[in-house]
Parts: C-alpha cells; structure tokens; sequence
C-alpha cells in the first residue's frame, strides 16, 4: 500500500529531523516517510483491512505530530511512534477480539507464492496451522511477536513500547519463539 523507494534519511539524521519536524513540512514529511511502511504493518497485523490500517496509521502519525508539537521530540522517535501505535490497538481491540492474523503480516513474511496448486495448498495449510497455534498465546505474547515481525522493531524498542528491559523482552520473544517452534510441529 505504501511504497517510498526513496531514502528521506539520505544526509540527515533523525534528531535534526525532530527538532525541525514540529515547524517544518519536509522534516515531518521525512520522518513519515521513514516510519509510514513499518509503521503501517504492525496496524495491519491487528485491524480487519487495509482500509482500517491506514486509517490508524494516519491517526498515529497525527498524535504524534500534536504530540511533538506540544512536548518536543522524544528521545526514542521510532519507539514513542510505535508506543502510540500501540495504544491505538489496545483501544480498538477493546472494540473486538484482539487478533495477529498470519495473512495480515507483510508479504516480505509470507513464504514465496508458487503456481504449483500441491505447493499453494500445502502453503495455506502451513498458514492455516501457524494462524492456529498464534492463537494459543495470550496476547501480550502475540503482541510481542507483531512488535518483532509486523513491525521489525529491535528489543531494545520493543522494551520502551511495552516498558520492559531490553534483556527480558529478547529472552521472552526467543522463549515465545521455542515454543511456537515446539508446538507448530505438534499442529
């Protein structure tokens, strides 16, 4: 859905870019750019349409801007932008039943499509098995996982979003990852 090829970092760090970005268009628009993808996944991973996941998407891009407006940059952009994001999700999961749907992850995670029907079937029923055993974990287990793929933030992130130690959310998302391993064979 949304596609920048271009770098909006090329010669420019972030923390130039944030303390223009509340005064300036092109500064804002760079950071955008620079967020928009990832940022866009992780919602899609949790909302019911691609239409829903831009939606958030912009409304988080609009509470961050207030937001940065306000009270100045934060000193982790990338995980107070996600932290927002998150926060959205909670809310809107609090509307319906919270899910991270395997077909919602981006494409780039999906394993390659091919023409074959024996490989597509055998493809949809690996979905199909994955989808199932996500759906044993309690959510703040399967949050962690949209936080690592869907949205590709680093530990170090992921703890500032959910306000754990770096330390603690690696160690948790390899366990979650051991177990997944463990029971999707069992599936």
């Amino acid at each position: 859905m949304f596609s920048y090829n271009v770098d909006p970092m090329e010669g420019i760090d972030e923390v130039t870019l944030l303390r223009s970005a509340a005064t300036d268009p092109a500064s804002w628009e760079r950071l955008y750019r620079l967020y928009v993808r990832r940022l866009y996944q992780y919602v899609r991973a949790h909302v019911g349409s691609d239409d829903d996941a831009a939606d958030m998407t912009q409304q988080v891009f609009l509470q961050a801007f207030v937001a940065l407006k306000q009270s100045g940059p934060p000193q982790h952009f990338a995980a107070w932008l996600f932290t927002i994001a998150f926060h959205l999700v909670v809310n809107a999961s609090r509307r319906q039943r919270a899910t991270v749907s395997v077909e919602r992850l981006p494409e780039s995670l999906h394993p390659t499509a091919s023409v074959d029907p024996e490989s597509l079937f055998l493809q949809q029923e690996t979905r199909a098995s994955l989808t199932a055993v996500l759906a044993q974990l309690p959510s703040h287990k399967r949050e962690l996982i949209a936080l690592r793929f869907a949205a590709c933030l680093s530990s170090e992130e992921i703890a500032l979003v959910v306000g754990k130690k770096p330390e603690a959310v690696k160690k948790q998302i390899t366990r979650i990852l051991h177990w997944l391993k463990e029971h999707y064979h069992d599936a």
